[in-house]
């Protein structure tokens, strides 16, 4: 499998199965539920098929400490049941942390995960939790992926009450076109609950276990798209309700009560949004229909994504800010120091302002400063006509020229240039793997010594749009802003960078051609500026690389064409 330079995540999805070990070995990694539940009844109620026998396989005797390919050193078992397990381990090679699945060579799941793993790994979609190696060695199995430390899972947020209505609409959207994404590519998840589904520190939410999780567990489904589908629609509905939409308790949630049906969750629970209430029971199967007062079922998740983009866009709340405290005189302010304080709740007498000089050395005292500022005007008077005598001799040139400069400098001057405040970012991928993901927050944190990479490719400077039409992030404004230029610092300099930007109506945009150019350059410095040549208010610009220059190898990456953002900027 080919290898990628990106930050670790993941952790085995063990939600819902019964171990077959002690309690003991149920140890949990961050950001992982301690809750684990019976998911006998629940994969059942989701119609995600049933589940064949582990075999006579057992799982392989590894220890904290132990290492695969004289690399991976596994640090914590995190998952030991039906003869496989899973572990927190540290790459060392690249001194990150990464997961790993482990079953015997022999296991009879052992070629389906395999295979499950190495389709997964093509995807290379980074709203998934990527599979990083997939190797069968010394009569074992193991399936490497990312270690995500900053991530959430979905049942740890839920455990404090539901999600807000912008963070919901964002888990639905991402999911879903996550999701139709893969399908597209004949993968299925099979396995979607609120422990696959995590978000990320940046607002990002990210998909683990596609494919893998269900090998791994022996699960199938004769109609994949549906069961993916309504367990989309699971997870909308938890989010909504804080409830699991089934009778039976999961994943830390409460089923609904008995003998009362699939409600919907603005029946659950006041204060819903309807738009999304509705979505939800369109996801949810229900007998083979919808309720009447909602349209037809979604059963796919590309239906899914088009019933969200037929739906009022949610926007994200505005940020409050807390009234400043009243002003308060200190007791040093208020001329009273090293006086008693007044009783709580008396009236404080206002001090009465002295009365102006009136006294006789009040008097002498006016007369003498105003004698002074006389003075000082008439010897100030007397050197400003000394100094125009000297200059009398100047041309009448030089006096012109000095008149046009001072014109010059009072009249209009140009309206400076506002920065706009980037609130996330994140990778786009138009075809074939993503570059960096978890970087893209290092071009626009201020430090000019961090940045976000492309990897090496052979061909250049120009890429291969056939193989990769190019490279780039998406960044988000906030708002929608009048952009007109964009100030990019690179690590690479030499051949020539060609650089573009376009105008996107989201953070993860469907395509290239759904975007509107509004600028581009090519340079061959350290440094960037694209100024937009078509005015346009967006809150989502892509940066999109399509030349780079070539470099040496150096200790991330081997020599060829690439290039790499040090800081990014925008202005109004």
């Amino acid at each position: 499998m080919a290898e990628r330079s990106t930050a670790a995540v993941d952790v085995a999805d063990n939600s819902g199965d019964e171990p077959l070990t002690a309690q003991a070995d149920q140890s949990t990694a961050d950001g992982v539920a301690k809750n684990r539940e019976r998911d006998t009844d629940i994969d059942e109620a989701q119609g995600s098929g049933g589940t064949e026998g582990p075999g006579k396989a057992s799982p392989p005797e590894l220890h904290s400490g132990h290492k695969l390919a004289r690399r991976y050193r596994l640090e914590e078992c995190v998952t030991r049941l039906d003869g496989f397990s899973s572990w927190r381990a540290v790459d060392e090679k690249l001194r990150r942390a990464v997961g790993v699945h482990i079953l015997p060579a022999d296991h009879a799941r052992a070629r389906s995960v395999l295979a499950a793993a190495r389709s997964s790994a093509l995807l290379g979609d980074p709203r998934f939790v990527q599979v990083l190696d997939a190797v069968e060695e010394n009569d074992l199995v193991y399936v490497v992926h990312e270690w995500l430390p900053d991530a959430t899972e979905m049942t740890t947020l839920l455990a404090s009450g539901p999600l807000e209505v912008y963070d919901t609409y964002q888990m639905v959207t991402q999911v879903s076109a996550a999701m139709a994404a893969a399908h597209r590519e004949g993968l299925a998840h099979l396995r979607l609950n609120p422990n696959a589904v995590l978000r990320t520190s940046s607002g990002q939410w990210r998909i683990r276990g596609l494919a893998v999780n269900a090998a791994l567990r022996g699960i199938s489904s004769e109609t994949p798209q549906r069961t993916d589908t309504e367990a989309i629609g699971a997870l909308l509905y938890a989010a909504l309700t804080q409830r699991w939409p089934y009778e039976s308790d999961a994943y830390g949630l409460s089923g609904l009560p008995k003998d009362v049906g699939l409600i919907a969750p603005d029946q659950v629970r006041a204060g819903v949004h309807r738009g999304l209430s509705e979505l939800a029971m369109r996801a949810l199967a229900n007998d083979g229909a919808t309720a009447s007062r909602h349209e037809s079922a979604c059963t796919t998740p590309e239906e899914l994504v088009k019933a969200i983009g037929e739906m009022p866009r949610i926007r994200p709340p505005e940020p409050s800010f807390a009234a400043p405290p009243d002003y308060q005189r200190t007791t040093y302010q208020q001329g009273t120091y090293g006086r008693q304080s007044a009783h709580p709740g008396a009236t404080q007498p206002v001090p009465t302002p002295p009365p102006p000089l009136q006294s006789r050395t009040g008097k002498a005292l006016k007369w003498a400063v105003s004698a002074l500022l006389i003075a000082a005007l008439g010897l100030g008077s007397w050197q400003l006509a000394d100094a125009l005598m000297d200059q009398g001799g100047q041309s009448d040139d030089t006096n012109q020229t000095q008149t046009t400069d001072d014109n010059d400098k009072n009249g209009d001057k140009p309206k400076p240039t506002q920065p706009i405040k980037i609130q996330n970012a994140q990778e786009f991928v138009a075809k074939g793997d993503a570059q960096a993901p978890e970087d893209v927050g290092k071009t626009y944190d201020g430090d000019s010594s961090t940045y976000w990479r492309s990897n090496s490719f052979v061909e250049g400077p120009d890429m291969n749009p056939a193989y990769k039409p190019g490279v780039g992030i998406v960044y988000d404004l906030g708002s929608a802003k009048k952009v007109s230029a964009a100030s990019i610092g690179l690590l690479y300099s030499g051949n020539h960078t060609t650089v573009s930007l376009y105008a996107s109506d989201s953070l993860t945009p469907t395509s290239l051609d759904s975007m509107e150019k509004i600028g581009t350059v090519t340079t061959s410095g350290n440094s960037a500026t694209v100024k937009v040549t078509k005015s346009v208010k967006t809150q989502y610009v892509l940066v999109w690389f399509t030349a780079m220059p070539h470099a040496d190898r150096d200790q991330y990456s081997g020599s060829g064409y690439k290039q790499a953002i040090t800081d990014l900027k925008f202005t109004e």
